[in-house]
Formats: structure tokens, sequence, C-alpha cells
């Protein structure tokens, strides 16, 4: 490393060793600054080459004007890049497209290879097709192969053939919690030079690693690819609100009630685009797990990042989880002579102020669709009841079956009109409201039992928002423990499981004596990954699925998860709660919604009936199981050889060469088209003529309802193409497993089964109106979009604020591009997708503020032109475009941020751009 213009090279001795490292008080004003914007200042004089990053840069960082709005672009290289392996496939498929793009173009394709540390793991591709058993773990594991084996082989070729790449193998940990676990550094030492550790990952809750002090987040795929690649990050210097910290929780919270509670507020003040970090006195009553899970959330309110300066809680936790202790001495020293130790007693200066008192968060639940909507637990059922009502179709008066009960008004009036033949639906007396339609229902084993709406069809303990947290996990153990003493177990009806996110979980069970009472109802272990929380649910069984669509109940899950998205935990359940380990057990326990939780008994036991309060467990209890339960040694032993995985990986046929040979009957894995046709220089920027919309969208619209991750529906284009080339219905996978193959995955983009194209009337799914055809009739968005590209009609979307919102996922911006959409008109959208919209090349245009659709009266039945966009070819970003539809016309920002964007779309998108660049050096 040569020193930079601001001299700041210096040395840091550490016990025996010497590091070189960049000195940030050589920067005026770099005292002031929050540790976020530290990290990314350490980052600009570390990498400053006077092209890229220049003094100016580091000056315009070192001068923040913490109330400015981000207007001053900087160019972020982060230290690694994380992945799992959903969207970890179709990047090996990219670099393996890639090489092969190169070399037609006249170049190297050894260039196409890793230049910073890239580790995958394969968390996302167990399904729970088994539950309840001591061998659940075991079958699930070896179902996973079968359906995976031929993307795990791809996985293990790409190991080998790209240097700096390696796999976590399947059965391990989701990726999340091995990377706070073990991948993380916290502070870098390469080749004698000591940094702050920096990675983006191809996963949105890549922020976990926040909360050991590691500024990161989640990028698209593409994005995630150019990193590896070694193109920088291009960024604005972004608004940073501090969040304040005083007090202690109270006996009876969790972590997670904690992380809904700044989710709420945090979402409602608004931060999208925006760094957090926490401070204050508070920060030290957090264990590390709560700041990690903290962290975890961060893309659920919208943020960047959401960070935790690094202090003794930080150094305890890296000894904990089996760091060396030179490592250890490392990151004290460094972060102590650099400024980034946490210090209470000073508050940096931040654009925004919030303040959370510890002691007034309650217990609480998020439901029934966005993360963001927290229910006080005593107001749970009531709020079920209000909420309920959206989702069950029709309504027919049944006072006679509760003129023996009575309960409090609802928020909403009832629905009063009947669809449904003579199902009774609900019970409205007298204002009040009481869904009801028992369906009777006998499994295989002889078990019957009455199904109504609101009864818990899925109860799961997945996700590495919560199974990362040894207090929550403990206290989830305790409770099992106390209800099976009293006689408890879950319902029949309830599909239960444990997917925790490392093997050190289950190790701490079995040290502590308590996985038997997990198992004993029903929370046996099946499997280490996102299980529940990304829709690998599994199915239910049959005779209850059969009952839910049969008479259209609206069950529930509760999971302990990051994610309730509309149609995304199962697609028999309408309503999904975000709840913490404990939670979870108590409402598999009751079996439903409909009921007060902490007042009424949630089931009988031996000796009578059980409160919450009789089993919940004493935080002195958990904290003490927690001291002695878990160890160093079980960090060790876990990762001791982490990446070399069990006999079934090692037993994987691996391909060879620095090629990867396409096998053109695969259903998994084929040759991406992004290249197809493309040639050395980029055409010019064209404007949009004559386009026609494919979707007219509402808010909130999620980057699963374009493009979903779990089962692919029987009778969709997805599912047409799979048994056209041979797949069996049992054989179809999720879209999630099949994103190496973009035939599915294009045929899959906006195919979500909740999804409301409003160019439709009370319609829910991946359907549109075709205007190629005469009469406009409805039709798969898939097909449409078929049609128009015949035409040689260009697409437009429109949708309403938050447009994006949610997983990273690539394919929804990918699938979009591949459609044939060239432009998108939202209301807003979330950072990561209107990123990944301008990395596939299609134009992200956001209307003005006050304006919609609705209030500009577009239907989407209109003819679209764009004007402008060719303000682009002169090296600039016009501020706005102008929209005319039909006869009405109107001008839309553009949201292409940064002048390195810009170069992306200029070239078709970013790796399109990467790879030109690559050629041309």
């Amino acid at each position: 490393m040569s020193a930079n213009s601001f001299g700041s090279l210096d040395k840091l001795q550490v016990g025996d060793r010497s590091y070189d490292i960049y000195r940030l008080d050589a920067v005026e004003g770099s005292a002031r600054l929050p540790y976020s914007l530290k990290v990314l200042l350490e980052n600009l004089l570390r990498t400053e080459d006077g092209a890229n990053v220049t003094a100016d840069h580091i000056r315009a960082l070192g001068q923040w004007d913490s109330q400015a709005q981000p207007s001053k672009e900087i160019q972020f290289t982060p230290a690694r890049v994380i992945m799992q392996d959903f969207t970890g496939v179709p990047c090996v498929v990219d670099l393996a497209t890639m090489r092969e793009a190169v070399r037609d173009l006249g170049g190297d394709a050894s260039k196409i290879n890793p230049l910073a540390p890239a580790e995958m793991v394969i968390d996302h591709s167990v399904i729970v097709d088994y539950f309840g058993s001591p061998d659940a773990f075991e079958r699930n594991v070896q179902r996973e192969y079968e359906r995976n084996r031929e993307r795990y082989q791809f996985l293990r070729w790409g190991q080998t053939a790209f240097d700096e790449f390696k796999v976590v193998p399947p059965g391990t940990g989701i990726v999340h919690q091995v990377n706070i676990e073990h991948l993380a550094r916290v502070v870098f030492d390469r080749d004698g030079v000591a940094y702050p550790d920096t990675c983006v990952g191809t996963d949105s809750h890549t922020t976990m690693e926040n909360g050991i002090g590691v500024l990161g987040w989640g990028v698209g795929g593409i994005e995630a690819e150019a990193a590896m690649l070694g193109q920088p990050i291009s960024m604005l210097i972004p608004r940073v609100v501090g969040f304040k910290l005083t007090g202690e929780l109270p006996a009876g919270t969790t972590a997670t009630d904690l992380v809904l509670t700044i989710t709420e507020m945090l979402r409602q003040h608004g931060v999208v685009g925006k760094f957090v970090e926490f401070y204050g006195e508070g920060v030290h009553a957090l264990p590390l797990a709560n700041r990690a899970t903290i962290g975890n959330m961060s893309p659920e309110f919208g943020s960047t990042c959401a960070i935790f300066p690094i202090d003794d809680e930080t150094l305890s936790y890296l000894r904990l989880t089996g760091r060396s202790e030179e490592q250890i001495a490392l990151v004290e020293a460094y972060a102590k002579a650099q400024g980034l130790w946490l210090d209470p007693s000073v508050e940096p200066e931040f654009s925004e102020y919030l303040e959370l008192d510890l002691g007034t968060v309650v217990p609480s639940l998020a439901g029934p669709k966005r993360p963001q909507d927290r229910i006080s637990l005593a107001d749970a059922k009531q709020t079920w009841r209000r909420d309920v009502q959206n989702y069950v179709a029709s309504v027919q008066g049944a006072a006679d079956e509760a003129s023996n009960e009575s309960f409090p008004a609802s928020d909403s009036p009832a629905i009063s009109h009947d669809t449904n033949g003579d199902k009774p639906r609900h019970v409205d007396l007298n204002g009040s409201f009481r869904p009801h339609n028992r369906v009777p229902v006998t499994l295989d084993d002889g078990t019957a039992f009455e199904l109504d709406h609101g009864h818990v069809a899925v109860a799961a303990i997945t996700s590495c928002t919560n199974t990362s947290n040894p207090y929550v996990m403990i206290a989830a153990a305790l409770l099992a423990k106390n209800a099976v003493e009293r006689g408890l177990t879950r319902k029949p009806w309830v599909k239960t499981s444990l997917a925790p996110g490392s093997q050190v979980v289950t190790d701490y069970y079995e040290r502590s004596g308590l996985a038997p009472y997990l198992d004993k109802i029903g929370f046996n272990l099946v499997g280490y990954g996102c299980t529940t929380c990304i829709g690998n649910t599994g199915p239910l069984q049959p005779e209850i699925s059969k009952a839910v669509n049969d008479n259209d109940l609206a069950v529930t899950a509760v999971l302990s998860g990051n994610r309730n998205f509309e149609g995304r935990i199962s697609p028999d359940v309408k309503m999904n709660y975000l709840a913490s380990p404990p939670l979870v057990i108590a409402y598999a326990l009751a079996g439903t919604m409909d009921i007060d939780i902490l007042n009424d008994p949630i089931a009988e036991g031996t000796d009578g009936p059980v409160h919450l309060r009789d089993i919940w467990p004493a935080p002195e209890e958990v904290a003490s199981i927690v001291e002695s339960s878990i160890g160093q040694e079980m960090f060790a032993e876990s990762y001791a050889d982490v990446f070399k995985g069990d006999q079934r990986w090692a037993g994987l046929d691996i391909p060879s060469g620095d090629l990867f040979e396409w096998d053109a009957a695969s259903t998994y894995v084929r040759k991406a088209p992004y290249f197809d046709g493309m040639t050395a220089e980029p055409e010019p920027v064209a404007d949009i003529h004559g386009a026609r919309v494919l979707a007219k969208l509402g808010d909130s619209v999620t980057t699963d309802h374009i493009s979903p991750a779990g089962s692919i529906k029987v009778g969709t284009p997805a599912a047409q193409y799979l048994q056209d080339n041979g797949v069996a219905v049992k054989d179809f996978n999720s879209y999630g497993s099949r994103r190496g193959n973009h035939e599915v995955m294009i045929r899959g983009t906006f195919a979500n089964i909740r999804l409301r194209n409003q160019l439709l009337d009370d319609v829910e799914g991946g359907y549109t109106r075709d205007f190629t055809q005469e009469g406009s009739p409805q039709s798969f968005i898939y097909d449409a979009a078929q049609n128009y590209a015949a035409q040689g009609t260009p697409l437009v979307v429109i949708a309403g604020k938050e447009y994006g919102s949610g997983s990273s996922r690539d394919w929804a911006a990918k699938g979009t591009a591949l459609l044939g959409v060239r432009a998108v008109i939202a209301q807003s959208y979330e950072r990561i997708h209107r990123s990944n919209l301008i990395g596939l090349g299609v134009l992200p245009l956001q209307f003005k503020d006050g304006e919609s659709a609705e209030s500009l009266g577009l239907t989407g039945t209109e003819t679209f032109d764009i004007t402008g966009v060719t303000a682009l070819n002169e090296g600039g970003v016009p501020d706005e475009v102008t929209v005319k539809a039909d006869g009405r016309e109107f001008t839309a920002t553009v949201r292409i941020d940064t002048p390195g964007e810009a170069d992306y779309y200029r070239n078709g998108g970013i790796l399109q751009y990467v790879l030109r660049n690559l050629i041309g050096k």
C-alpha cells in the first residue's frame, strides 16, 4: 500500500505485530463523524486512486454536512461479498456466462474472477417436508439433495473454477448467523494492512453483521458480481439517523419485541436510503445477540444499514464465538486508534435523531402482512378480528351460534354479503364480529378436530433474525419444558418446526437438557436453514390443506422470522404474524389467533387451565442457562471444517474446466441471456414510444410479489414449462431453487398468488389484460408479454409507494427486464430494487410529489410515450422526463441517482458495463 494525498499511512503495533493503517485523523472533520461514515472515510483513504476515488471525495466526506440532502457521489469498495444459494446460483451462472462473453469479444476469460473473498452459505434450499419426528432433519436434508443435486454440482464446480470463492455446504446454518459467528472479521488483516471489515451480500438481511460493527448491506446479485470483479459501488454520501437507546428492557419482553418496536418507529419516521446508527447508554444494556437482531431487520424499516459501534460487548462476542486472541486484540487496538470505539458519553453529529426508552417496550407481534405493522400482544385478539374481515370473502349471519358469547365491537364494519351458498362464515351480531366456519377434519392417524378461521396452521421457529439469539431460543425451550410438565402439547392442526441458524443452537439445547421438551411438543429439528421465513414451509397435511381451500378458511402462521408478506409463507395461509420464539410455541399450544393470550387460558393441562403467565420463563433463569450452556468450544467445533461438508457434499461429481459445459436439457442451470448479441460499444440510449402497461400496482408491492421464491403453482406458465420438459409436479421444487434457469424465472415474474393487478377487477395472481388481443382479455402476464414482444411493443409498469420493498432479489429486476419492461413509474422505491432495475437497464421513474396514477387519472389502458431519456447520451442525467399517456401529459423524476448508475444504464446494465471495462483494459 502506498501513502495517499493526505499522508495518512501509519503503523499500528499490536503485541508483536505491526500493521499499516490509514489514519482517519489525517482528514479534517473526521472526529465528529458517526461511526458508519468513519468506516466509509477509511475506505476512501485506502482506495484513493485519483480517478474513482479522489482527494475531493475524501474531503467531501470529512466535511460532511449532516443537514444536506445527499448529492455527493462516492465509490465504496467492500472488503468481501457474501451470498446465499438462491441468489448465489444465478451469480455463478452470470460469472460463467461472462467468461464466455469476454472470450467471444476477444478478451481474457480468466479476468472474470473474484478479486476479494466471496463466500456462499447454502441455506435457502431445505424445505420442511417432514416435521414432528426425530428423523425429520435427516429426511429433509436427503430430500434437499435429491431436488438440488444439479445446483449443488454447479456450485462445487464454481468453487474450483473461481479463485477466492468458497461454499458452506447444506445443513450447516443460515448465512447471516454463519457470518456473524465465523466469517466476519470486524477488522481485516490483508497483506499487512489492517482496515475495517466491510461486506455486501446478495440477501437484504446482510445487515445482521451491523450488530458486530461491520458496515454492509444487501445488494442485488448483479451488483454483488460487479463488486466481486473489483467494481466499486456507486453511492451518495447518506444522511445518518442517530437512534439513542436508554434504559433496559423490562422482564417479560424479548429482543423480538424490541426490534418490532424499532421497525415501527423507523418505518414511520422514514429512513429509506439512510444509515441508522445506535448510540447512548442503552446500547451497553443490549447483548450482542440483540444488536444483531436489530441490524438484521434493517430492510424491514427500509434503511441501508442499522449499525452499532465496536465496544467490550463486541469483543466478548468475538471471544465466545472462537475468534483468535490475536484477532480480538487487533479489533480492540484498531477501533480505539481510529475513534471507532463506542463512547456513550460522546454524541456524534447526526442528520436526524430518534430516542427510545427500552423500558417502554411491550410484548408484541407484527402482521398480518407487513413487518412494520406492530401489534401489542394485549391487542392481538382484537386486531386479528378486525383484520380477518379483509381475508374472508363472504358472510352469513349466524346469530344463533353466537348467542352464548359476547365479543367486543370491531374497528371495521363486518362484511354482509354471502357468495358461498350455505356455508356460514362469520357471526355478525349487534355490531359485534366473530369469524366462524368450523370445518370437521380427520387426519390419516384418526385424529379428528374442527378447523376454523384464525387457527394457527403453521408455527415455525425459523430465520436468522431470532434463532441467532440464545436468549429468545432458551426462553422458547424453557417455555416448552414448562408446558410439557403441565401436560400441554401442540394442537393437531399446527405444523411445527425448528430450523435454527447454526449447529451451535442444537448444541446448547442438548447441553442444557432442553431438547427433549421441544421434541415432545413437535418442535423437532427440521433443518439448518431459512425454511418458513422464505416460503419453504412445505405442504400442510393434505386433509388440512383441503379443508382450508375448500372452505376458504383464513388460517394463520406464526413465525419467528423477519418477513410475513402476502403469499410468502404458504399458499394455504392468508395471515402471517411475526413473533418471538417463545410466543411461536405459545400460539402452537393455543392453536388460534382468536385468543387473548395474556389473559385467557391457552390450553387445558393435566391439572386444569394453563395461562401463558404460568409457563413463561423468568429472565434470570434464561440468563443463567445461557451462561452455563454456551461455550467457546461449541463454535470452534462447529466451524472447524465449515467448508468441508458431509459425505453427501463430498460425494458430488464435479464438472471440470474454467468454462462451464452447459446442459441443454437442464431445468436448473442454463446459460444466462444477458449478453446475447452484445457489442463492444453500447447502443445510444433511446426514448420509449408506444409502450403499453403490463401491470398497474398499488402500494407496498414487494420483491416477493414481483418474483416469488416459494412453490410453483400447477397451471401457471412456469409449471407448464417444467412439465413440458419432463419435470413431475412433485419435483417442481421452488422458484428460489430454479433461479439458475431464466426460462422458469421469466415465467414466474409477477406470478405471486396474492398479486393484485389493477388492470383487472378483484383478481389475484399473475394475470393482466392483453391489449394485443381483441377485447383485451385476461391473460397470464408472461403470455401477454410474449405477445407484446412479438409486436415489438415496449412495456411499462405503474406502481404506488415503496415499490420493490423486501428481499434484495435481483430476479425481481431481471424478470422485469426480460419480460420487455423498459420503465417503471412509481410513487417511491425501496433502495435495492431501484438500484437493481438500473443494473438491468430498466428506467426507474418517479411520480412528482403529490402525484400518483390515481391523481393523474391513469387507468393503465393508455399507450405511453416517454421522452427526454436521450439526454443521457450527452453524459449527464436529466432531472425529469415527459410522459404522454393518450391525452394526458406529465413529468416524472428520473431516479438514476449517481453518475455511476447513469453509466450502467447507458451500457444496458451493470454487468455489460463491467464486462466492457474489462475488455477495454
